[in-house]
């Protein structure tokens, strides 16, 4: 059968549309209306008794058989219900006003077919077929009924194709998140093992000659790099699975602010790095996960700024909420890009060949600043500079 018109079958309202565009058909193809009232109230009684009984039926009408003998047919498949057979009395009336009448059960669906022929004399072909389907598919709703009906399908559809994008996209990142964590676990030994080795030729360096020297420094700051890095594999793989986890404490973060940022300053010692706090607080944080935001925002701003260049760090408390800023004089960030860079993974084009890194310390800083109750955004200017800030909540304020 060639479908030309599909209706669910819901509620009473369907029994209306199914019985106009039985009409509608029929009238198409050229049915004498005694014709079309028949096979229309045939489909009619059908489908009352499924709606009757359930609200998962559908009716197909179409143009079925071959030349040169075609039928108007309809296909009504529903749910199998207990007690619902070919003698009921809707489907009993039915088989007396169409001349094609099947009844049948499939997997679970009970499957009625109905077919009326169509006279030699109107002169169906399957150029015609085509021409009647083209015309019901550009035809507008009979009723405001049907629209709706036709709008609420739609809605459905794209739904339901968002939801297997969704579906689709979960199981990718289910499969990535699960090759990032065996990645960095089956890296992390191999690594410490070169750490500890290339720390015993740093010890032993001054008994080479300086250009082995040179090599075992760089051998070793490479190491490293290749150490924070699957770190932060692993960190990102702890936070999609749910175990990253914090021991938090209460911290007087004026203290523990300057410690870091003085140990920071020691790290990226070719730029001034300084420090102002206007006062002191009381936070509830885990101490080596807020020195993780700070190494990570710190390093950034280290990284993507001129040597010798100023890094500023301040601290300020209001209204029970300690704000953390780091400013630099670096490249800055573009505002399409500001709008993505907490993003996992995500680095702008301007920097990608020019600086290397996977795009995940900000992802993790951010995770842990939320984690912690707090807040974490930036400003920025192109080639002139970026301010990064965090706030977080205060257990209480340290009066001077």
């Amino acid at each position: 059968m060639t479908e030309i018109i599909n209706i669910t079958l819901e509620n009473e309202m369907d029994l209306v549309l199914a019985h106009r565009r039985c009409m509608a058909v029929g009238e198409r193809i050229g049915l004498t209306i005694a014709t079309q009232t028949s096979f229309s109230t045939a489909v009619s009684e059908v489908a009352r008794t499924v709606i009757e009984h359930t609200n998962t039926g559908n009716l197909q009408l179409g143009i079925g058989g071959s030349h040169p003998r075609f039928t108007m047919a309809a296909t009504i498949v529903f749910e199998e219900v207990d007690g619902l057979d070919r003698g009921d009395n809707g489907f009993f009336y039915a088989q007396k006003l169409v001349p094609e009448f099947l009844f049948k059960r499939s997997e679970g669906s009970c499957i009625i077919e109905m077919a009326i022929g169509i006279p030699r004399s109107l002169k169906i072909d399957r150029t015609r077929i085509a021409d009647i389907k083209k015309y019901f598919l550009a035809d507008g709703p009979v009723n405001a009924y049907e629209e709706i009906k036709n709008q609420k399908n739609h809605l459905y559809k794209v739904t339901g194709q968002q939801e297997l994008e969704i579906q689709h996209e979960k199981l990718i990142n289910e499969k990535k998140n699960e090759f990032i964590s065996i990645a960095s676990h089956e890296m992390k030994t191999p690594l410490t093992i070169l750490k500890a080795y290339t720390q015993m030729l740093v010890k032993e360096r001054e008994g080479f000659e300086p250009r082995f020297a040179n090599v075992i420094d760089k051998l070793d700051l490479q190491t490293s790099k290749l150490t924070a890095l699957v770190k932060q594999l692993m960190d990102v793989s702890q936070m999609e699975n749910g175990s990253f986890g914090y021991r938090r404490e209460q911290v007087p973060f004026r203290p523990f602010l300057s410690e870091v940022i003085d140990m920071l300053s020691q790290a990226y010692s070719a730029h001034a790095i300084s420090l102002s706090v206007d006062s002191d607080s009381v936070v509830n944080i885990d101490r080596l996960r807020m020195e993780q935001v700070l190494t990570n925002l710190l390093g950034n701003a280290t990284k993507y700024s001129p040597l010798g260049s100023a890094i500023d760090v301040r601290c300020s408390v209001v209204e029970s909420t300690v704000t953390v800023s780091v400013r630099d004089k670096g490249l800055g960030i573009s505002t399409e890009a500001l709008a993505s860079i907490f993003e996992k993974f995500y680095r702008d084009k301007s920097v990608m060949t020019t600086h290397p890194g996977l795009g995940m310390g900000l992802y993790i800083t951010s995770k842990i600043v939320v984690d912690h109750g707090g807040k974490i955004w930036a400003e920025s200017v192109e080639g002139i500079g970026s301010t990064f800030y965090f706030s977080l909540p205060c257990s209480s304020v340290i009066s001077e």
